[in-house]
């Protein structure tokens, strides 16, 4: 276990995370703001891409985890993400659909921003979201964050304006 909340669990994710990690990145409405779900090997991908953050930052995004029923229902964390030509910490998080408008996704990142900086030390902490992702921006407001800059990622061979939030430690 990495964090604790009063209803969530966030831990590590492992291989043995697959099938329900293929629940979160396989259903096309959870995936629209990365313009579709992710075949198996994206998946595995993106699995190991989080492996290799645990591994070389001791960070990344992990599994969340509802205590009453043990259930995987998503993922949130801090990365490191490019922005403005630098490396900058982000709390992320997606979660499954029968999960939304519960909460978690706000009580998660609540955690992960404390944790960025307080076991982390980072002074500033942001999330970089899709414009047409309103409920992720309402997360982000709820967090404390404020809406910094806009710019454009390309991903999956579209041109996608993604706002900044950001949020410093003593705010």
């Amino acid at each position: 276990m990495v964090l604790e909340t009063k209803r969530l669990v966030l831990r590590e994710l492992v291989q043995e995370d697959f099938d329900d990690v293929c629940k979160l990145l396989q259903d096309p409405v959870v995936m629209y703001a990365y313009e579709g779900a992710f075949n198996e090997r994206e998946v595995q991908e993106w699995l190991d891409k989080q492996f290799r953050r645990y591994a070389n930052d001791g960070f990344g995004l992990w599994g969340v985890v509802e205590k009453s029923s043990g259930v995987l229902i998503g993922q949130c964390g801090v990365t490191l993400q490019e922005f403005d030509g630098k490396q900058v910490p982000e709390v992320g998080y997606l979660f499954r659909k029968e999960f939304w408008h519960r909460g978690y996704a706000t009580e998660a990142a609540a955690a992960c921003k404390e944790y960025a900086f307080e076991k982390l030390g980072f002074d500033k902490v942001y999330s970089i979201i899709r414009d047409t992702n309103i409920a992720s921006q309402n997360v982000a407001l709820r967090n404390g964050m404020k809406k910094e800059a806009v710019f454009v990622k390309h991903y999956r061979n579209v041109d996608m304006p993604h706002f900044v939030y950001c949020v410093l430690k003593n705010e």
